[in-house]
């Protein structure tokens, strides 16, 4: 394993002792550890007399928290780094001619780095480049060590951020760095991590294979080189991978599934067997792929966030649903279906426990719900352990009951909280239990991204199939018809809505029996009005009723309509939102005749129709109506939000990651003003995550827009809907009413926007 800079500093540290003829005889001995990388032995010698409270050196302190880096413990690394904090604070900063201040930083900036937390890296990396040169430490015995320390993770976490740029600037001034016999390792290992995470792969090669980047001469004595082995031969197979070599690639891959500790390193070793079940494919061993591809899998969803620990490290973040897509593609092309349709159902749970990774707190909600809370925390704490490196044998045993442990925790809590579950493992209903919930009246479709190839799976409660689809530029495709339908532009709108209905739906077609159409996008099929694709006489909605589901597996999810409750509706309207622009008026008008069509309604307009208003008295309404505007964030779904009043207690905007806390009993949540406002068509996690926050929060159904619509007709709508709600399901009266406005108005643009998510019922 790597620490960094860690092996340069302890060697500096040994030369100087013996040169220098001092009595460090303890720091020599733990510098004597680092170098063999006897890291239990460092923890062993150092973590009792900080707990007795001993006199600790600084020196000591910062190999002891580098040391739990190096294993991966970052509870214990900032802990001991905030002690070291302290003492350097009270004035023990000096240690053989040199100067630790820039040590706390140096190590906090990779700590987070490897959490998968570049912002709060670039942050350190930037104080700690300002501390090293103030007060002469650029004079000091440690400096050139140092300064690649900051570069290094400062550089990657520029590239991972999208920064590249600033990236390009810190490779510069890390090629500029004159080095010795003992820096030139580390300066051409931080190149290549950087130009890793830049995805130049090819100057990654030149780095990793540059002379300087040995250890060579009478300092091999002094360090075992054997923990460089992994990170630094990932990074050469990587390289010569993406760089074509692929003969030399496998032989690299090879030999690090040979190694004795690549499982411990999930930030790898998934990426290894990835790649290496490609090259298995492309020599025709489909059986072999197979195998790789779902221990691939495997290894991806035994840990949450804490599988880009190592992969941060060195630079490189892979994108875990192409695992999920090539054995898609894989089981496809064989026709089964329907353990293909496992595995993308699977994608997504996974795309979603990624996307709640940094959700901090997640409301449990039902029964039980201080012993469930117990059930998360404790297995937050046993995954958490299970990141931390084994050094022996009996670190071994220990995280195999560990691992036993986790798999209890998480099926306690699939048994008692399975919607909680789903957030925070990756754990979904068999393909025979989601048709289960499909009625007999309707036909799921269910559309899946891999690599470059489309397939729709078409499921009754009786049946699966699979199809590829004839589709090209379908990102392109949906944002002209997105750009012709806001523009009004009706001929050209037409044009593209044929094209699509061809690539998607028209070999699906004669497979539909149905009425009711049950579908769920993947990617930027997340932002197409589905209802309004043509065959070039009549539009979808003219022959479907339709609904969407962000996942398939939300069907087992979704709670049974309790018996009329007739608890009226809390009804939301035009919102004070300090910014004339932002004024609705005829929301205001809709939410006022909503109130007299549902009996019991409390209508809250203005500064009324605020956050804390909803967080009170969202639970107790059957119906939560908001004609109110959202934002969209596109690279940090999360942050999406509706824009509701601001008041003493709240800034007004409902984050999507807020909807996780948010306590609802509602059969129906309709957001009738929204606006998308979308720049470009993206993968549809920031719909993903709104959707499936409202109904984590309680709500059975959602009804959203695709984009910022009429204000008139979208009241006109709004009141056909509810009118209809007495009468039909909601799939059929949002039809009737979208239908009602077509015949008025016949551009998609006045009601193609609406769709439902979620319950018919």
């Amino acid at each position: 394993m790597k620490l960094k800079n860690y092996f340069t500093i302890s060697v500096i540290l040994l030369l100087a002792c013996f040169f220098m003829a001092c009595s460090l005889s303890r720091d020599i001995k733990l510098s004597s550890y680092a170098q063999k990388q006897q890291i239990n032995e460092i923890i062993n010698a150092i973590q009792p007399r900080v707990d007795n409270g001993d006199s600790v050196s600084s020196f000591q302190l910062f190999m002891l928290a580098s040391s739990y880096n190096g294993i991966r413990n970052y509870s214990k690394a900032l802990a001991i780094t905030d002690l070291l904090q302290k003492q350097i604070d009270n004035g023990d900063r000096a240690f053989v001619g040199s100067d630790l201040t820039v040590y706390p930083r140096i190590l906090r900036g990779s700590i987070y780095l490897d959490q998968g937390e570049p912002q709060k890296a670039i942050e350190e990396g930037i104080l700690a480049y300002k501390l090293l040169h103030e007060d002469g430490r650029e004079k000091q015995s440690f400096y050139t060590s140092q300064l690649i320390s900051i570069y290094d993770f400062l550089g990657v976490a520029y590239a991972i951020s999208g920064n590249k740029s600033d990236a390009q600037k810190i490779v510069n001034s890390l090629q500029n760095v004159s080095i010795t016999v003992m820096n030139g390792p580390e300066k051409y290992s931080a190149l290549a991590r950087i130009y890793m995470a830049l995805k130049e792969y090819d100057n990654a090669l030149k780095a990793i294979r540059n002379p300087n980047a040995r250890v060579t001469g009478a300092i091999t004595a002094l360090y075992d080189q054997t923990f460089q082995e992994i990170p630094n031969l990932f990074i050469l197979s990587k390289s010569l991978y993406e760089t074509g070599n692929i003969i030399e690639a496998k032989k690299g891959y090879d030999r690090l599934l040979g190694h004795p500790q690549i499982e411990q390193i999930g930030g790898i070793y998934w990426i290894v067997l990835l790649d290496r079940a490609k090259i298995a494919l492309s020599e025709g061993r489909k059986n072999a792929a197979e195998d790789m591809l779902k221990k691939t899998i495997d290894v991806i969803e035994k840990q949450r966030s804490s599988i880009n620990s190592e992969a941060g490290r060195i630079g490189f973040v892979g994108d875990k649903q192409s695992a999920y897509a090539e054995l898609t593609a894989l089981l496809i092309a064989d026709d089964r279906y329907a353990e293909a349709f496992t595995y993308v159902e699977r994608a997504k749970s996974r795309a979603l426990v990624d996307l709640l990774a940094s959700q901090k707190d997640i409301k449990v909600r039902g029964g039980q719900t201080e012993q469930i809370r117990i059930t998360l925390a404790e297995l937050t704490k046993a995954e958490n352990d299970l990141t931390v490196v084994a050094q022996s044998a009996e670190d071994k045993e220990s995280q195999n009951k560990t691992r036993a442990v986790v798999l209890k925790l998480k099926k306690n809590l699939h048994e008692n909280a399975p919607e909680l579950s789903a957030l925070v493992s990756v754990a979904t209903p068999s393909t025979a239990e989601i048709q289960e919930k499909i009625k007999d009246d309707e036909t799921l479709l269910e559309y899946y991204c891999a690599g470059s190839k489309w397939y729709v799976f078409i499921l009754t409660d009786k049946t699966i199939v699979a199809q590829k689809l004839p589709v090209t530029d379908l990102e392109k495709n949906i944002d002209a018809l997105r750009k012709n339908t806001t523009a009004q532009d009706l001929p050209d709108f037409k044009q593209y809505s044929q094209m699509l209905y061809r690539q998607l739906f028209s070999l699906a077609a004669p497979a539909i029996k149905t009425k009711k159409l049950i579908i769920v996008p993947h990617g930027s099929l997340h932002y197409l009005p589905f209802a309004a694709l043509s065959d070039g006489n009549e539009y979808l909605i003219d022959r479907f009723s339709i609904r969407m589901l962000p996942s398939a597996s939300v069907l087992s999810f979704l709670k049974e309509r309790a018996k009329q409750e007739d608890r009226g509706a809390l009804i939301f309207g035009n919102p004070k939102l300090d910014d004339p622009k932002y004024d609705l008026k005829f929301a205001q008008d809709e939410a006022l005749s909503i109130s007299k069509i549902i009996p019991e309604s409390n209508v809250l307009l203005r500064s009324d129709a605020s956050k804390t208003n909803l967080e009170k008295f969202g639970s107790k309404y059957f119906i939560i109506h908001l004609a109110v505007h959202g934002v969209f964030d596109i690279d940090k779904p999360l942050n999406s939000a509706l824009l509701l009043a601001a008041d003493k207690m709240n800034d007004g905007l409902l984050r999507a990651g807020d909807l996780y806390n948010l306590s609802l009993n509602a059969d129906l949540v309709t957001l009738s003003a929204c606006e998308t406002a979308l720049g470009k068509v993206s993968t549809g996690d920031d719909v993903v995550g709104l959707t499936r926050g409202f109904l984590y929060a309680g709500a059975r159904s959602l009804i959203s827009s695709l984009w910022q619509v009429d204000d008139e007709t979208t009241r006109d709508i709004m009141i056909n809907f509810y009118t209809n709600l007495s009468k039909m399901n909601k799939d059929e009266a949002l039809r009737q009413a979208q239908l009602k406005v077509k015949k008025q108005h016949p551009n998609p643009y006045f009601w193609a926007a609406f769709l439902l998510t979620g319950s018919a019922m």
